[in-house]
């Protein structure tokens, strides 16, 4: 069963058909007290967005909203609880919630902007970069995180790969 919106950390921004929908761990302490998606300082989704050309400008959290005119969607696998993944009751980390959104809204790419939610939500160890794994026609792609406390496991190449796909319209 879906939680009810209003128990939602910070909202889903979903709609039909989207081309790409992030799906991130949990808001952090930050983004929940700011209800905006990545909000943490340090966080380098948001300028991660703009230098890979998913973004026309640098984004605000507070922007978040307006990815939707770009057919970018946002969503995570913990709604209703904020923090590090390791303080996240493992209770709240809501795969079938997450499968229902998929298969209702239909996105072309779900981008798991972490390693540990993607292999929360596939139950299994899983590498960087697009997934053999589909779930109707969407298809998966794990990045490496664009939090301050993962910036050792940086990638960039991967984020540019998520957006050949978008451009190429995956």
């Amino acid at each position: 069963m879906l939680a009810s919106k209003q128990a939602y950390i910070v909202p889903d921004l979903l709609a039909p058909h989207l081309k790409l929908v992030f799906c991130g761990t949990a808001a952090s302490k930050v983004s929940a007290r700011e209800k905006a998606y990545y909000a943490k300082p340090g966080n380098q989704f948001w300028p991660t967005l703009h230098r890979i050309g998913l973004t026309p400008r640098l984004f605000t959290p507070h922007d978040y909203p307006k990815l939707l005119s770009l057919g970018i969607g946002l969503t995570d696998l913990c709604k209703t609880h904020s923090g590090n993944d390791d303080e996240l009751p493992e209770a709240a980390l809501d795969r079938e919630a997450l499968t229902q959104k998929i298969l209702r809204y239909k996105p072309k790419l779900v981008a798991f902007t972490s390693k540990n939610g993607a292999s929360i939500y596939f139950s299994k160890k899983v590498e960087f970069g697009l997934q053999k794994e589909k779930l109707g026609n969407t298809r998966f792609f794990v990045l490496c995180s664009t939090s301050g406390r993962a910036r050792r496991f940086w990638r960039e190449e991967l984020w540019e790969e998520l957006a050949e796909l978008y451009s190429a319209g995956i």
